[in-house]
């Protein structure tokens, strides 16, 4: 699994979330090797996703993570409104093509910190890749691992807008098709 570190600039290392637009509420789970009991870090799992035909990819996919040790910690908020939450650790979530059988172990392993609007809305700084479901927004409609150093603009009815210097994509429809 990747390791990724975030600057300075944005304190301690950050986050690895799905960007789905689907329910990621975490699940409960026990706490992993990498929180440390009063740091503040807190277990974060992703719960299992399904997403119909023609939502992401053309056929019915469900995703599971197989390597699960993402924590989070939330921050000072930036505004009134607003939620600052940086998340760290490995996920592995293997993405299935629920018509054939055909996976993919996607590697999402990412850094970020993501600030939530009450609105509804998200921003998210990244380093590194992270699973991201579009339905609108700057990227076709598709299940991408985003890579590299980059932002991502979550509108409040989920439009999705993927920028910056360094990013590259792999569709995870392509691979599983």
């Amino acid at each position: 699994m990747r390791k990724n570190v975030l600057g300075t600039a944005l304190g301690t290392a950050c986050v690895t979330v799905l960007a789905l637009g689907l329910a990621t509420a975490p699940a409960t789970a026990a706490p992993s090797a990498t929180t440390t009991r009063g740091s503040g870090w807190e277990p974060a799992p992703s719960a299992p996703w399904d997403v119909p035909a023609g939502e992401r990819c053309a056929f019915p996919v469900h995703g599971e993570p197989i390597v699960d040790e993402v924590v989070s910690r939330e921050l000072p908020p930036p505004a009134e409104g607003v939620t600052r939450t940086v998340y760290k650790g490995d996920l592995v979530v293997r993405v299935t093509n629920k018509e054939t059988g055909a996976h993919y172990d996607a590697d999402v392993s990412g850094t970020a910190l993501v600030d939530a609007y009450a609105s509804g809305a998200q921003f998210w700084r990244v380093l590194g890749p992270v699973l991201v479901g579009v339905g609108e927004g700057s990227l076709d409609r598709g299940l991408y691992v985003v890579d590299g150093a980059y932002t991502i603009d979550i509108g409040p009815t989920g439009t999705k807008t993927v920028a910056g210097p360094v990013v590259r994509t792999d569709s995870i429809c392509a691979r599983i098709d």
